[in-house]
């Protein structure tokens, strides 16, 4: 197996990694009360030193009412901000390249978490709530920059905030933030990745992660074609969007029918924008069994990644629960180690190291 491909840097605008390899974004619920203690630059330095050429952090939620779902989530405003700046510190020191993902759970909930007020309770957003939240983006996006992040990214995927605007079957509003087209309920989003844009200026790479799958409805798709993905993607691109992270449950499924391409594929396609894939990327099965306790075997599938990426369908390959099991995964790759891999078991998604 050739791996050396993804193995290339990677540069784009004003961000230059050394390969092609992402760590995912996945939530951890240890910042307790949303500040990050000393175990979580630990926990992300510790891989930045084991090759990796970005790190996606765990999301972090802006200054919102009801914008997690766990007291234990991070946040990415006040007091927490001094955390962060240590994070982003260790993992420069130790030869890597970090982004903070920026979030808004909106009306999600995790059965038998109580928040405390204000934090609990979501409601329907008047037109001022969200004219807020955008403020509030943007004031999050303006703090990465402060801290000397690399890149940062918005969370618009798997059934949270900015993806329930997306989709009709979350989004029910009559007013300007609704309306039965893609094209009308991207509004949201453009204005957040406007106001982003203006926050952290021309030269900052603004990732938006996306995803046709929700946590509600699994097969669901927003875009049931490629005609209608471009209605949806492109104005994204044009509001300022530079990566679009893909995410599926398996990168190797296609999007589409009469088309191999996957999600990443296809936006790469349509927008002509760098893209990041991300799915069960070394594993058998996908991310959604691990919460029901199931473990997930080695897979061979870097075979069938090395060949959708050298055939150019995306640009970096995010991986979640490979790394969060063993944090030296993209060096033993490097190094044709391929044997030392481990499986994942699904105890670690309670384990910190």
């Amino acid at each position: 197996m050739n791996l050396e491909s993804l193995f290339e840097p990677f540069s784009y605008r004003g961000l230059s990694l050394k390969n092609r390899f992402v760590m995912a974004p996945m939530t951890r619920t240890k910042s307790p009360q949303g500040v990050p203690t000393d175990q979580v630059a630990d926990y992300y330095s510790r891989r930045a030193a084991s090759d990796l050429g970005l790190i996606l952090t765990e999301g972090t939620v802006i200054d919102r009412p009801s914008s997690k779902n766990h007291p234990d989530i991070p946040n990415f405003y006040g007091e927490a901000l001094n955390s962060w700046e240590k994070v982003v510190q260790d993992v420069h020191a130790n030869g890597g390249k970090i982004a903070p993902q920026i979030w808004h759970v909106g009306n999600t909930t995790i059965p038998d978490v109580t928040m405390p007020d204000p934090m609990e309770g979501p409601e329907t957003m008047s037109v001022e709530d969200i004219e807020d939240a955008i403020q509030k983006f943007a004031e999050s996006a303006a703090a990465a920059k402060r801290l000397g992040f690399d890149t940062l990214e918005l969370h618009g995927a798997h059934g949270y905030l900015i993806d329930q605007f997306f989709w009709p079957g979350t989004n029910n509003r009559t007013d300007e933030y609704g309306g039965d087209t893609i094209a009308k309920r991207n509004k949201f989003a453009i204005e957040v990745i406007k106001a982003v844009r203006a926050a952290v200026g021309k030269d900052m790479v603004i990732i938006l992660r996306l995803s046709q799958w929700k946590q509600q409805d699994f097969s669901v798709k927003i875009a049931q074609n490629p005609t209608e993905m471009e209605q949806w993607l492109q104005p994204l691109a044009d509001a300022g969007v530079d990566i679009f992270h893909c995410s599926q449950r398996r990168f190797w499924e296609p999007e589409f029918e009469d088309s191999d391409l996957n999600f990443a594929g296809w936006a790469k396609k349509i927008t002509g924008q760098p893209t990041i894939t991300v799915g069960s990327v070394g594993l058998s099965g996908d991310f959604l069994g691990s919460f029901a306790g199931q473990g997930a075997e080695k897979n061979n599938n870097l075979d069938e990644l090395v060949r959708r990426y050298d055939r150019g369908d995306f640009d970096l390959i995010a991986v979640g629960r490979a790394i969060l099991q063993d944090f030296e995964w993209v060096k033993k790759v490097k190094e044709g180690k391929l044997d030392e891999l481990k499986e994942f078991s699904p105890e670690s998604l309670g384990v910190y190291y």
